[in-house]
């Protein structure tokens, strides 16, 4: 199994997120992006090129970029798991037409001043046909949330 981190456009694998994900994961593959997101993207291709059994846990924008890698390569990604992730940008539009069965988690705070829960959760049900949907009483960075988080289980659920 392949357990990924990607980080926030503002962010970096330096991040909170990305610290706790070394610390407690070390297997955990933790790249850093910039630019623009043709250019991550092409990173992220390249990071896992020849990888399967892939797990993706993207935040905000790193949960747009997990989402359409997953759109791209469904046979290789075995679960998603999405924090207050961008799919409500244009970018994603593209992606919206059509549905994924790649198990999906998302949290997403019901106080997210960056993006608009209702958007997400909307996009979400078009697109994840295999959903799990928290809304929780937490910010767009989930301050609250994200170290409450069973992740051994989260990080686990598709091995079974």
């Amino acid at each position: 199994m392949t357990r990924v981190f990607l980080h926030g456009l503002e962010s970096s694998n330096q991040g909170t997120k990305g610290v706790f994900f070394r610390e407690k994961y070390p297997d955990m593959i933790i790249p850093n992006f910039r630019g623009a997101l043709e250019q991550r993207m092409q990173k992220l291709s390249r990071v896992l090129s020849g990888k399967s059994d892939i797990i993706l846990v993207g935040s905000s924008f790193g949960g747009l970029m997990a989402s359409i890698f997953a759109m791209e390569n469904e046979e290789r990604v075995k679960g998603l798991i999405l924090l207050a992730p961008a799919i409500n940008l244009i970018e994603f539009s593209a992606y919206t037409k059509r549905r994924i069965s790649t198990p999906t988690t998302i949290y997403h705070g019901r106080e997210d001043s960056v993006i608009p829960l209702d958007d997400v959760e909307k996009v979400a049900e078009e697109v994840f046909s295999h959903l799990t949907f928290h809304v929780v009483s937490d910010d767009h960075f989930l301050h609250k949330t994200f170290p409450a988080l069973d992740w051994d289980k989260l990080l686990s659920q598709s091995e079974d």
